[in-house]
């Protein structure tokens, strides 16, 4: 590829939650950006980058200039490679803020080489998992680069979890003992959620189900979403029609938001992708 072509792509550094589910739904929208002319550099966690390599071979990362791996450490010991990492030690390690410096060190090092050989051009923005916002942010802001948080759930389900911190403030949650799971406690009907007509506690997403202010899930759900105002733009994996009332109530509480889904319908509508993974 010819170096000023390669140095005018914009860059998207795309990197997923560290679980099967996001890294697909990374992996679709990363193929629609590099359709739609960026470089792309996708970001896994050595685990999952080593387990990508035994499902598709050794060579399966390799083939294209402008759609390039890398990997990072998640900060966890080493577990059974062919065994799912459990999700609460993933979401500890992003809270503790493990991923930071070696994603910091990356972004520095693809900058580095766009100046020293001009084999990939300057990083002009990172597509995170929404999930991944305690950290990305951060890098984000260091590297002054627009930061777009990507939440692979339906609006609904954001819009619920950006509620958490409302239901804290108004004693709804925790609950206050796990009794309230089965005695008819989680019918109430919350009336104050922008877009979600009498939606019950029971219908919000599952981290609510805790009784411990400690809990890991419910305190990384908050966390995560409590930053998606810094972002600037959020894209959630839906559509207009499927979701209006929450997606305008959204438009209107955070600076940027996207619907894009359904990711496989759009990826069925261009030509088949030369990255034959995922």
């Amino acid at each position: 590829m010819d170096a000023a072509a390669v140095v005018t792509k914009p860059h998207a550094v795309c990197i997923p939650f560290p679980l099967q589910s996001h890294i697909k739904a990374m992996l679709k929208f990363a193929k629609l950006l590099h359709y739609r002319g960026f470089h792309i550099t996708f970001v896994n966690s050595k685990f999952n980058h080593k387990r990508f390599l035994k499902s598709w071979g050794p060579n399966s990362l390799g083939g294209l200039p402008d759609f390039q791996f890398k990997a990072i450490p998640d900060g966890l010991p080493d577990s059974d490679a062919d065994a799912t990492q459990d999700g609460i030690l993933l979401f500890d390690s992003v809270r503790k803020q493990n991923f930071l410096a070696p994603f910091r060190e990356l972004l520095m090092k693809l900058n580095g080489d766009a100046i020293s050989t001009s084999t990939n051009p300057p990083v002009t923005c990172i597509v995170s998992d929404g999930f991944m916002s305690p950290f990305t942010i951060t890098a984000a802001e260091e590297i002054e680069v627009p930061l777009v948080l990507f939440y692979t759930i339906a609006a609904c389900s954001f819009m619920g979890i950006i509620q958490l911190r409302a239901l804290v403030e108004k004693g709804l949650a925790p609950l206050e003992d796990d009794i309230c799971l089965t005695n008819g406690y989680l019918e109430k009907v919350i009336d104050w959620i922008p877009g979600m007509k009498d939606i019950r506690l029971k219908d919000l997403p599952t981290p609510l189900r805790t009784s411990d202010p400690d809990d890991i899930i419910f305190n990384f759900s908050m966390e995560s979403t409590d930053s998606s105002h810094k972002a600037s733009a959020v894209v959630l994996h839906t559509f207009d029609a499927l979701e209006p009332d929450v997606l305008g109530a959204l438009s209107s509480m955070l600076p940027l938001v996207y619907p894009v889904g359904p990711l496989q319908l759009h990826l069925n509508q261009i030509p088949e992708h030369p990255l034959n993974i995922g």
